[in-house]
């Protein structure tokens, strides 16, 4: 992975994190399922940059 790619990967996994917490800033109560969500999004764009096949199939699988 070239360093080019991993700062686009970081940048892009800081701006699906920043939009999740300004969705959920002003809430009281937020799902358990929708903050499952935002990290399973932001492990799956990590885990496709790096090229991780067993960390993005494991992280499709259901449990």
């Amino acid at each position: 992975m070239t360093e080019t790619a991993a700062v686009d990967t970081i940048a892009e996994a800081l701006a699906l994190i920043d939009r999740g917490l300004g969705d959920m800033q002003h809430r009281e109560l937020v799902s358990t399922d929708e903050v499952s969500d935002l990290l399973l999004d932001v492990r799956l764009l990590l885990a496709a940059q790096h090229g991780d096949d067993e960390a993005l199939e494991s992280a499709l699988t259901p449990n």
